[in-house]
């Protein structure tokens, strides 16, 4: 059985590092603590991992974010992989910096890469895992945020959830939707970025 696990982010130099690439991010670091490496294929680099009997294909689309749709349909016709088996991973400015969640559906939220696959596969019903990025910028430098580099302090609390983003890649797989947001969602903590960085944090409402 097929999983096609795609992380969302923007091919290049300097994007690398930035808050907008953190589904590059999540793949890469799954990737190493898997001893498996990707492979430049046709709209983005691929890696397959094996699991508890699942096959999982990696995906870090080279489209650039607002064309992510082009590559998730693409391998998901390629695999033969079915919509129910296939998680987006991606950046969430709704979410506080290091909150985890999966998600069944929703919105895009103004996100580029998840407007795009929703366009292409002409629906919003795909499960995603958002990884929080924060919102502690000033009005109107939604863009600067979103495409700055992380600092030192956010990166030790951004690589400090890698394990855990692995773990629930492959919960989706093993023990399903519904059992992995029951398990995982609530377990997934609100880093308290205020003691880490001196500034204050919005909570999800």
């Amino acid at each position: 059985m097929k999983y096609l696990i795609v992380g969302l982010g923007n091919i290049g130099e300097e994007y690398e590092n930035t808050r907008h690439n953190i589904g590059f991010w999540i793949l890469d670091a799954l990737a190493r603590a898997s001893n498996i490496s990707f492979s430049d294929k046709r709209y983005g680099a691929i890696a397959e991992m094996k699991y508890a009997g699942k096959t999982f294909i990696l995906l870090k689309p080279n489209t650039f974010m607002n064309l992510s749709g082009r590559a998730v349909q693409y391998w998901m016709q390629k695999e033969n992989i079915e919509l129910d088996k296939v998680l987006i991973v991606v950046d969430d400015l709704a979410l506080p910096l290091g909150k985890v969640r999966m998600r069944l559906k929703g919105s895009d939220a103004g996100h580029n890469g998840l407007k795009s696959i929703q366009q292409v596969l002409s629906t919003p019903d795909y499960v995603r895992l958002r990884f929080g990025i924060g919102s502690d910028f000033p009005k109107g430098y939604q863009v600067d945020h979103v495409l700055g580099k992380w600092s030192r302090e956010e990166e030790e609390i951004v690589n400090s959830k890698m394990a855990l983003c692995g773990e629930i890649i492959k919960a989706f797989a093993t023990m399903g939707v519904g059992r992995t947001m029951t398990q995982y969602n609530k377990e997934s903590p609100t880093v308290n970025k205020e003691k880490a960085t001196g500034k204050k944090e919005k909570t999800e409402e």
